[in-house]
């Protein structure tokens, strides 16, 4: 077999391909053995129907349609492992003849589309600053604060209080669907219920506001499209039928910062011993965290030196591949896309958008790297190939890396590799300075922060003017 390429324009190449004749004559000959010994044709023994009995039951052009595929899906992959070419889409293919003919040689054309070797603006060492590993006391008081929460108590509210929002009440409720019939799905008895968690849907919890402990109220409620915890538990959505009665109103006590607290609780020697503790524990995380950390914006940094735009076609094939195992995921969690819009709080459109700029930026990342790999002469070795095969704990990692090679996957593995040995690079040589993590969102207004605020309470004296604020305000 003889292949030439030859390259054209927009970062497209075309593959020639010529199959000598005497090779054609085999593949055919082997076909119509392997045909006769797989079919029973009547009145010859296994293996030894000829060729005109064979053609005039399955067809003249059967043997021949199947030797055109196999040739074609073999060669084509060998040209790609040849030249270590990844194409972006299927091939287009073009031939000379439609099928392969019998002492004839056979030729045909693929024409592929590369990616576009694209530049940096510049190759100097990368220059980032990221968050500190050191914890701040604000997240030390943060996640003692979190410890509080978790160690909750509760106590009956004064009964002239009115439930109100975000307010823990104790509820007893019957439900019925449209037939009368009671859900228990919906129903419970004394259930504690904080009012905002998406438990039951938000119409719900406005049915409650200013009632107060004892008191009853029956009301109707259409589920159809609520995406409510208990609601996404029910086979048949619909017109709802609730009786309630408000059995307590419930105030939620947070225990002492004390030594005591520290001790009894967690085995600490006191306050001071736990804070200490935590200090360390975040320090740890957040410097397991570092590498990834270091990753991330070495990326950002390198992809935002790319030189000129990425092609739309590599944005719409990552946004498919994104897609795919977006949606992947929601079945395996048993999760429907509207309830996933719904507990984001994002529109389609802003979904859609999202996938678009995420597709385009992994693009932007990956032409980087690539951009990378060839200024620093980046190789990958058979050895560093085999290796990931190795990795991935199969059993016979050199017959799955051969058939790879047959199919002519092998390209991308090594892309991948060469990728990744580009981003060690850059990481290993970047300029990195650690700042506060209040600088770091200062100077980067478009990542969003998550860290909850909290407010220190240390003292008995604090926290009973609290519970005495919050029962003034229910009167």
């Amino acid at each position: 077999m003889n292949t030439t390429v030859e390259t054209l324009d927009d970062n497209k190449v075309k593959l020639s391909f010529e199959v000598d004749a005497k090779d054609v004559t085999n593949r055919i000959k082997r076909e119509y053995k392997r045909v006769a010994k797989r079919y029973n044709f009547p009145g010859f023994r296994p293996g030894k129907a000829p060729r005109p009995v064979i053609d005039n039951m399955l067809g003249s052009d059967v043997v021949r349609t199947t030797v055109t595929e196999d040739l074609v899906n073999e060669v084509y992959p060998l040209a790609l492992e040849e030249n270590n070419f990844v194409p972006l889409y299927r091939p287009e293919y073009a031939y000379d003849q439609d099928l392969v003919e019998d002492g004839k040689p056979f030729t045909f054309t693929a024409t592929i589309q590369l990616k576009p070797a694209m530049e940096l603006s510049s190759y100097d060492p990368i220059e980032i600053e990221i968050p500190t590993t050191q914890a701040s006391e604000e997240e030390v008081e943060a996640q003692m604060e979190e410890l509080r929460n978790y160690y909750h108590d509760f106590k009956d509210a004064p009964g002239n209080t009115k439930v109100k929002p975000k307010e823990f009440v104790e509820l007893t409720i019957k439900a019925t669907d449209d037939k009368g019939e009671e859900v228990s799905a919906l129903s419970a008895e004394k259930r504690l219920y904080e009012l905002g968690s998406n438990v039951y849907p938000a119409s719900f919890d406005a049915e409650l506001i200013g009632l107060k402990k004892g008191e009853e109220k029956s009301f109707d409620l259409d589920l159809t499209d609520d995406g409510s915890i208990i609601s996404n538990t029910l086979e048949n959505k619909g017109m709802f039928h609730f009786d309630v009665k408000v059995d307590v109103i419930k105030r939620k006590i947070l225990p002492e910062l004390t030594d005591e607290w520290a001790a009894n609780t967690f085995g600490f020697e006191n306050l001071e011993d736990m804070r200490e503790k935590i200090k360390t524990s975040i320090h740890e995380q957040k410097m397991q965290a570092m590498p990834r950390r270091r990753e991330n914006e070495c990326l950002l940094a390198v992809a935002a030196r790319l030189e000129g735009d990425v092609p739309q076609g590599m944005c719409e094939v990552e946004e498919t591949n994104l897609l795919q195992n977006f949606y992947g995921q929601l079945t395996d969690n048993g999760i429907t896309f509207d309830h996933y819009l719904k507990t984001m709080e994002i529109t389609p459109e802003q979904f859609k958008e999202d996938t678009k700029k995420q597709a385009s930026d992994l693009v932007r990342q990956d032409l980087a790297l690539d951009a990378w790999v060839r200024h620093a002469g980046i190789e990958v070795t058979e050895e560093e190939v085999f290796d990931e095969f190795a990795k991935s704990d199969l059993e016979d990692p050199q017959s799955v890396l051969e058939d790879w090679r047959a199919t002519g996957r092998l390209p991308m593995i090594r892309e991948s590799i060469a990728r990744s040995k580009a981003l060690a690079d850059i990481v290993e040589n970047a300029k990195v300075t650690e700042v506060e993590e209040e600088k770091k969102e200062e100077k980067k207004p478009a990542k969003k922060t998550t860290k909850k605020s909290t407010k220190k309470a240390d003292s008995k004296k604090s926290e009973s003017k609290k519970e005495e604020a919050a029962e003034s305000d229910a009167e």
